[in-house]
């Protein structure tokens, strides 16, 4: 599992990674956790809004700091077959509006 913190360094995307960290030790899940300050690298995502929580590539929250039993949540989503048509896209209970 790889996932990536998307900001420019501001307090929220920082304390973003302290609950990344703390969610992983959480779950006994092991992935790579990597910051992207880089501008270029982050608009690629075309979402203005920071922090970004990115996890294998698709973008699971943006412009909130997510708690460390949310992002346990996403994680465990993750983990699952999310390739079941019977799930929505996301992984919260949103319907895939989110």
């Amino acid at each position: 599992m790889e996932i990536k913190i998307l900001g420019t360094g501001c307090p929220n995307c920082k304390i973003l990674e302290i609950n990344t960290h703390l969610a992983l030790d959480k779950a006994w899940i092991k992935a790579d956790v990597t910051k992207v300050t880089d501008i270029a690298e982050i608009m690629e995502y075309d979402i203005l809004s920071n922090p970004w929580f990115v996890v294998d590539g698709k973008v699971m929250s943006f412009w909130k700091v997510l708690s460390v039993d949310e992002i346990v949540g996403i994680l465990n989503w993750n983990a699952t077959d999310n390739n079941d048509a019977s799930k929505s896209s996301c992984w919260c209970s949103c319907g895939g509006k989110c």
